[in-house]
């Protein structure tokens, strides 16, 4: 379906000259949006939000999370088993995720991972869960996309001894982790995206990390509903407030925003090459 939104006029700045740039990780199935969904979609093509990708956390919500993407033309959709639901939910299979993959939208592999900062008690379930995944990703090669807290060590050895079982593209989503994490990472080739967080006043040391990084690997997010950048922290975050972190990496990597805007863009595109290649007619 063709998206729902009208875009708003402005005069002063004709959306051509807005710099073009993509929130790489959200969840609009989530309550916090509603019905403001239309709007929420219009707001961030306003500010240069050209296309997001919506998360589903659960497969039991992936019907919700299908749907928003079909009906906005700018949202694709990835799905997969949040590690934090691991234990709850189902486990996933690799043919439920494989079939995914003849959706035109459906462009990752996740969010899946590690988490043991809220469910250590569930460390070998969530392991089993992100081997299921990482093997979609191989097979399908789509990015998988990776949530990691407190378990650096862990997701470290785990995506260093998978990739020598048959390479895979990655990007670790939110990224907040260990310097050490990050350059595993980077050495595998994956990729590091910046959220909210790193806009934070406090957040110099992960501003550092990322400053280390080459800037062909670097993706931006909103995460939102969540982690919203100043001057919107501690309420709803939006897609819109893309562009809001992405000032802040321009910033920190010591780029004009439009330069950093157009860098992030090319680098999803070259990760998320399914949406890149997306036409409507398919």
């Amino acid at each position: 379906m063709p998206w729902q939104g009208k875009l708003p006029p402005d005069k002063d700045c004709p959306m051509t000259d807005i710099p073009q740039i993509v929130d790489s990780h959200c969840h609009l199935d989530f309550p916090d949006f509603g019905d403001e969904l239309p709007d929420v979609v219009d707001r961030a093509v306003a500010a240069g939000v050209t296309r997001m990708v919506t998360i589903c956390t659960k497969l039991r919500q992936l019907d919700q999370v299908r749907n928003i993407s079909e009906r906005f033309a700018p949202v694709f959709f990835a799905a997969g088993t949040h590690p934090m639901s691991a234990a709850d939910e189902p486990m996933v299979s690799l043919d439920e995720l494989l079939a995914l993959n003849a959706h035109p939208k459906f462009v990752g592999i996740g969010e899946t991972g590690l988490d043991y900062h809220y469910t250590a008690e569930s460390k070998s379930v969530q392991k089993q869960s992100l081997a299921i995944h990482i093997e979609a990703a191989r097979i399908t090669g789509l990015p998988l996309i990776i949530h990691s807290r407190a378990a650096d060590d862990d997701m470290a050895d785990i995506l260093a001894s998978e990739m020598q079982n048959g390479a895979f593209s990655c990007v670790m989503h939110c990224f907040s982790s260990s310097a050490e994490l990050g350059k595993t990472a980077l050495d595998l080739g994956f990729y590091l995206s910046m959220s909210g967080i790193s806009a934070f006043p406090k957040s110099q040391d992960l501003r550092d990390i990322f400053k280390t990084a080459p800037i062909d690997r670097i993706l931006v997010e909103t995460d939102a509903p969540y982690l919203a950048p100043p001057p919107h922290r501690g309420k709803r975050n939006e897609p819109a407030y893309t562009a809001l972190t992405a000032r802040i990496g321009a910033e920190t990597f010591g780029m004009d925003y439009a330069d950093f805007a157009r860098q992030t863009s090319e680098n999803f595109d070259r990760l998320f090459t399914k949406a890149a290649n997306y036409s409507e007619a398919d």
